[in-house]
């Protein structure tokens, strides 16, 4: 078995969440490179632009020498491919972010057998942190602070004016 130097962690990042840093630095112990991708989704819109969700990816992970920013439409198991990276990094919660990911999971390795799906928890300070949450919080302008990068808080504090 040959060592997976390339990992994708793909997600919306809307918005990047402590959560999400939290995984995907600990990815980065586990593997050479892991490209942090913007999963572009053409039936919703988010709440922050695609470029400002990668623009801001790009600022707070600057600096972290395996970690890269992208974005991509279409397949997850497919970019992988095209990236030639040997595992997708998801991140669970709960249990029902578990079935959902179980069931991606398995459709992707029927896909592409090549590419293994690691699921990896948060650790326990963000098990609770979601981004439509925090969203929500920031909506009724409640801080979010210990939940997202300072950049982050400060665009949530903008876009609702609190």
């Amino acid at each position: 078995m040959t060592r997976r130097q390339r990992a994708l962690f793909p997600a919306s990042f809307d918005p990047l969440t402590n959560g999400h840093l939290d995984i995907a630095r600990r990815a980065s112990q586990l593997f050479d490179e892991v490209i942090l991708a913007v999963a572009v989704n053409l039936e919703k819109s988010g709440f922050f632009s695609v470029e400002e969700r990668l623009e801001a990816l790009e600022s707070v992970v600057k600096g972290e020498e395996r970690m890269t920013v992208t974005s991509f439409e279409g397949l997850t198991v497919d970019f992988a491919r095209e990236l030639g990276a040997g595992a997708i990094i998801r991140g669970v919660r709960a249990m029902s972010d578990f079935e959902y990911e179980f069931e991606m999971a398995l459709m992707n390795k029927h896909l592409n057998p090549e590419v293994e799906t690691l699921f990896m928890m948060p650790s326990q300070e963000y098990l609770y942190v979601s981004s439509s949450r925090l969203k929500e919080l920031a909506r009724f302008g409640r801080s979010v602070d210990e939940f997202v990068p300072p950049l982050i808080a400060a665009q949530l504090k903008e876009r609702f004016g609190s």
